[in-house]
This record gives structure tokens, sequence and C-alpha cells, in this order.
């Protein structure tokens, strides 16, 4: 799926938001609760789900898809959905810090964060740091740190899902009742 296509729509959409923080949200909502509807996702993610149009809304919806089964998958196939390497870095860093502000977004709205497992507040609070990363970069360091984060994330991410998970019985799922 396209970062591009997907930006164009939530940004037309008047979201105020752009695909890679969608995508953070989204994947945030999927962690805490893997159960959740793509409904509940676009209602955060839209002001006004019914001016996008019916095609626009289905894409949306197998983006929210495809990342609860990635991250569901064993195969270790989750990825952040960020833009492409050819834009530029700083563009990439910007996409980095409004993913993790969605994330944290995501996962603030569907629980509280204080009942939650400490290793899981810890990686939180590094996504937290990643949102006030410096965006005047360039150069071949500055990209091997991103790439790091990146894959820092990645498996963040994938590990708090499953920390959440085994906390389903207790604290998480209260929460929601």
């Amino acid at each position: 799926m396209a970062y591009e296509v997907c930006n164009v729509i939530v940004i037309q959409s008047d979201a105020g938001l752009s695909a890679a923080e969608a995508h953070g949200m989204a994947t945030g909502m999927l962690c805490v609760n893997e159960h959740i509807e793509s409904v509940q996702w676009l209602g955060e993610l839209l002001h006004d789900v019914a001016a996008v149009t019916d095609k626009d809304k289905a894409l949306l919806v197998r983006l929210f898809e495809d990342t609860r089964r990635l991250l569901a998958s064993e195969e270790f196939e989750f990825d952040l959905f960020l833009p492409d390497e050819e834009v530029s870095l700083s563009e990439q860093v910007e996409a980095l810090k409004n993913w993790c502000r969605g994330f944290l977004f995501g996962a603030g709205a569907g629980s509280v964060v204080s009942n939650w497992p400490d290793e899981a507040r810890e990686i939180l609070k590094d996504i937290t740091e990643f949102t006030r990363l410096d965006t005047e970069v360039e150069g071949e360091e500055d990209e091997n740190a991103l790439m790091e984060i990146t894959e820092y994330l990645r498996s963040a991410v994938l590990l708090l899902r499953a920390e959440l998970s085994n906390n389903n019985g207790d604290s998480v799922s209260q929460q929601r009742q």
C-alpha cells in the first residue's frame, strides 16, 4: 500500500493528520485492544467520515486490517507506515515523529497507561521521547540513527502488544469495562 496515496486521503479528509500519524494511531489502538473495529479508528481519525469516498474509506480500512494482521503475525512482518526513502530525511523524521504521536494517542485512547506493566510504560516513555526528535537532519549518520529508531519502534511495538496481551486478563481489559 503506497504511503503517498493514503497520505493524500488523510490530508484531503481534513483530519489534520498524516498517514504516518493515522497508522500510528491504528497501531496504538490495536496494541491496546486487538479486537477493536476499524470503524472506531475511522471515527477518531476523520472528523467527517461521510466526507470520505467509499473507495478511500475502503483503502483506509484495508490499512487498518493489514496493520492488525501484521501485528498478529508470528513472522515479525509488522513495520511502521512511513514515506519512502525518496523523500528528504527531514520529512522522514517528521513522519516518524507524527507516527509516534499517533501511536501515543491510539494507545492512550483505549486504556489507563498507569495500570500497564513497567516494561510497557518504559516503551511509552521512549516513544514520547521520539516525538521530540530534531528534524534538522542530514547525512549518513542521521540516516543510520533514523533506521535504528525505526527498527527499535518496530520491535518495541510488538513487545508492547505482547505485554498487553499477556495482561489482557487483568488490568488492560478491566479498563474497558
